[in-house]
């Protein structure tokens, strides 16, 4: 249960394009959002996160012909899944989810915006050096734990649970409150990462 001033409600990515009929659902994706209502009652203090892709995005596999979403390559960041076109600013796919209750968030952070680099993580760019500003948000408001929830799990969730704890702060990953992609064994691989990181992973009736 958030206790004190310092504890943030941080929600991932609850976009029409990662739900169902989205251009890139994540597996029952829909199901997070009355559970992240729920929890939002708890919380005074809640932030959003946006993927926010400009048309043409590089990490769009229509960018590079001769690619299919999903394919794997490499960039001078490193390693680049291709996906489906998603989130492309301005269109409905971008758009929160239509019952997600957004009003009472004192930030919404948007990522992904750069044409040349993708970004999963609330807090940086997928290089790991170009921040979002979250940091120095979170830092200057006070807030020291994050609870955190959304889409998906191992991707965009994990990738900001890993960061948080990188730069310092408390991160507690809200398991039902959140859905995973789970490609190639992607969420066995965050569970993992969680556990090695000191990311707790807790279910909403314990929050």
């Amino acid at each position: 249960m958030p206790e004190h001033d310092n504890d943030l409600f941080l929600i991932i990515d609850v976009q029409n394009d990662f739900c169902a009929g989205g251009n890139l659902a994540v597996p029952d994706g829909d199901a997070v959002v009355p559970v992240i209502n729920a929890l939002g009652e708890r919380f005074p203090h809640r932030v959003l996160t946006q993927d926010w892709h400009p048309a043409g995005h590089a990490s769009f596999a229509s960018s590079h012909a001769g690619r299919s979403p999903f394919e794997l390559i490499e960039v001078a960041y490193g390693p680049q899944v291709l996906w489906p076109d998603h989130c492309v600013q301005g269109t409905d796919g971008a758009a929160f989810h239509p019952d997600l209750a957004v009003t009472g968030a004192e930030m919404i952070v948007r990522k992904g915006f750069r044409e040349q680099i993708d970004s999963y993580s609330a807090f940086f760019e997928n290089d790991q050096k170009t921040p979002t500003g979250l940091a120095g948000y979170l830092r200057e408001r006070g807030f020291s734990r994050l609870y955190i929830a959304g889409l998906a799990t191992d991707y965009c969730v994990a990738y900001s649970a890993l960061d948080a704890r990188r730069l310092g702060f408390q991160a507690i990953v809200i398991d039902d409150a959140c859905r995973a992609i789970d490609l190639d064994g992607s969420l066995g691989a965050a569970l993992r990462q969680f556990e090695e990181a000191g990311v707790e992973l807790v279910t909403s009736h314990a929050v």
